[in-house]
């Protein structure tokens, strides 16, 4: 018997919409739908015909991975549904190795990642010549993560985006290496209804953002794309 493959999909940062159309149609037509609690919008979650939904909030891995498992070896079309990329803080890997174990194949759909959300919302590019042409991705030390780089990677002048870091949005300031004018931004819900922008630079951020009332569900970017007028030169390649 031919086992089907088990699909993990990214949701996209918010905004049903934004999933890519290979992704809905996975998630539309899926019999077993796993799905990431609060991060995915319920919009996608209704939208699945999936007769069995199961929210992986307060699952353990082998007890998502037994289910799919299950489903999949019983002929079933099987959809993990993470919110934005796959790839960005996911933890898939680990559900990918348990299910290779159990004999089952797993196929990947790439999604958008609220780091581009919150790029659209900002209205500006992370590469930008003349500012920035490095993008540094990283989230601070916390209950999982024992150390983190913040402070190293803040000398290189890079635009960055810290994932997983809005309660610590104080701590990552205070380590930044980088001038204390230089420009910062929180993205909330990117993507969402209910999404808001705080603008400031590294040196009034925290408190504009507290001030805001967001205290968690954020993007925090760092950097002179934040506001990029006046600091960028020309593109080559459309001059």
């Amino acid at each position: 018997m031919v086992i089907p493959a088990v699909w993990f999909v990214g949701a996209g940062p918010g905004d049903p919409d934004l999933i890519t159309l290979k992704g809905n149609e996975l998630l539309v037509n899926a019999d077993l739908l796993i799905y990431a609690g609060s991060l995915v919008n319920p919009a996608l979650v209704e939208r699945s015909r999936a007769e069995v939904k199961l929210d992986s909030w307060g699952m353990k891995i082998e007890e998502m991975v037994s289910a799919m498992v299950a489903a999949a070896k019983a002929g079933k079309s099987v959809v993990r549904l993470h919110s934005g990329d796959p790839s960005l803080y996911g933890s898939i890997v680990e559900q990918i190795a348990e299910l290779k174990q159990q004999g089952v194949e797993v196929k990947v759909v790439p999604g958008v990642s609220s780091l581009f959300a919150a790029s659209a919302a900002l209205k500006t590019q992370y590469t930008l010549k003349g500012v920035s042409e490095t993008l540094i991705v990283t989230r601070p030390a916390g209950e999982t993560l024992e150390e983190d780089d913040i402070s190293r990677l803040s000398e290189t002048g890079a635009s960055m985006v810290f994932f997983l870091g809005t309660d610590k949005l104080s701590e990552i300031m205070e380590k930044l290496r980088c001038p204390k004018d230089t420009p910062a931004a929180v993205v909330y819900h990117a993507s969402w209804p209910d999404q808001k922008v705080v603008t400031g630079k590294v040196d009034d951020i925290a408190q504009k953002t507290e001030e805001a009332g967001i205290h968690k569900t954020a993007l925090i970017i760092i950097g002179g794309i934040v506001d990029p007028m006046g600091r960028y030169q020309r593109s080559v390649l459309y001059s």
